[in-house]
């Protein structure tokens, strides 16, 4: 979700030698693995209320197979990804900004987005979860946000607040995603200020040379292991210590390996290696539609199947990561009036689309139709209305489109 314009060149020429990092033109793949990342999350979220996964906020009683695996198939990875990518981006704000101008547009673009989101649109989210789940009687919005008995329930038993970062999706929903970015910007940045100077750019030097060996970019899958070991049976909530130092791991490697293209050759190189263990991890994690009890081993510490199931799940996660990247790299290095208005309205369509798929999933899931038909009008709906949102209320008026980091509006 960074908004730079300058990035150097990998395409097809990343087979052969490794040349020098440019500034002067955009590399256009990211940007559109960009917006592809976050239309992914819209039909995410979109078809959840349709799977047999549970933990959602609006649940439908009949279930969708294909819906089921879309969001197991991408909950395994898509995060990652995110922040994957995020990291890469990083690199080049830091090469054409200040530390303290980094920051301040980290505050301006994260966290007040964040608050703003967590202000207006969490009750909303929450007041249709609570009708929804029984354990708000009332009819009105404004009843609901009003009532010191609504909070104290959904804060202290339904989504109780405790200290980690966890708080950052009961206070801002699907926002978390913003404030964890933010968090690893502050965090990341005596890092990256490290990575520059002579000692850390040898050891990316280092990095890159065993970057020659086939497959050798699984190094990176280590450290996430070791994250999941040590983390994981102490923090197994979502979004819990675990999966913030693991997802952290994940924007410090995009940061790594989009610094030296060296990385991208042996990307392109190696892709099929990622491809087939990313295929036999997901099998791995799809056996449980055949009755392997694999969701229970990962909450199982101590047990050997609890570390082979992390284990896989960490190569699964670094695996596809570089798969889509590749992915970006050989066929999406291109620009057009599509790719253009999407980057624009990629992050702003992040911000309201789950609002609204809450709000018409609500509804829908009480219809007596075919499940077809109430998939189809939540995912085409809510499309229709969070891009309608964004071309109402973000596109055209200068003052909000600050707040998203756009440029100022242009007929």
């Amino acid at each position: 979700m960074d908004s730079d314009s300058k990035y150097p060149i990998i395409k097809s020429s990343v087979m052969q030698q490794a040349a020098p990092i440019k500034n002067n033109v955009r590399l256009h793949y990211l940007d559109w693995l960009q917006v592809l990342a976050i239309l992914g999350v819209f039909l995410f979220h979109a078809v959840h209320p349709f799977d047999d996964i549970a933990g959602w906020h609006i649940k439908n009683v009949e279930k969708s197979i294909l819906a089921t695996f879309f969001v197991g198939f991408f909950n395994l990875w898509g995060m990652p990804f995110f922040f994957f990518m995020a990291g890469a981006t990083s690199w080049f704000s830091l090469q054409r900004r200040r530390k303290a101008r980094y920051v301040r547009e980290r505050v301006s673009r994260l966290l007040m987005p964040f608050i703003i989101g967590a202000l207006v649109l969490t009750p909303f989210q929450a007041y249709y979860e609570g009708r929804h789940k029984g354990w708000w009687q009332g009819d009105s919005l404004i009843e609901f946000v009003l009532s010191s008995e609504a909070r104290s329930y959904f804060y202290a038993e339904y989504n109780s607040l405790t200290f980690g970062p966890e708080i950052f999706g009961v206070l801002g929903y699907h926002l978390w995603f913003l404030a964890f970015l933010f968090s690893f910007a502050l965090i990341a940045l005596p890092i990256f200020t490290w990575l520059k100077r002579d000692s850390g750019s040898r050891f990316v030097v280092t990095l890159a040379r065993l970057a020659e060996w086939r497959g050798s970019l699984l190094v990176f899958v280590i450290p996430l292991i070791v994250v999941r070991f040590v983390l994981q049976p102490y923090f197994p909530r979502y979004t819990g210590w675990a999966d913030f130092v693991f997802m952290f791991l994940f924007f410090i490697s995009g940061y790594i390996l989009i610094s030296d293209q060296r990385f991208g050759t042996a990307i392109c190189r190696d892709w099929w290696i990622y491809l087939i263990l990313g295929v036999a991890c997901t099998l791995f994690f799809f056996s449980v539609a055949a009755g392997v009890p694999v969701a229970s081993w990962m909450y199982s510490p101590g047990t050997p199947l609890f570390y082979l199931t992390w284990v896989l799940h960490s190569i699964n996660a670094w695996c596809w990561t570089l798969v889509f990247f590749y992915v970006g790299m050989r066929f999406l290095d291109f620009s057009n009036k599509r790719l253009r208005y999407s980057r624009e309205a990629s992050y702003p369509f992040f911000f309201f689309h789950q609002p609204v798929i809450i709000f018409i999933a609500f509804y829908v899931v009480l219809w007596q139709v075919s499940l077809p038909i109430k998939i189809l009008t939540v995912v085409v709906g809510a499309f229709a209305l969070t891009l309608g949102a964004y071309e109402l209320f973000v596109r055209r008026i200068n003052l909000v489109r600050g707040l998203f980091g756009m440029g100022q509006y242009k007929k």
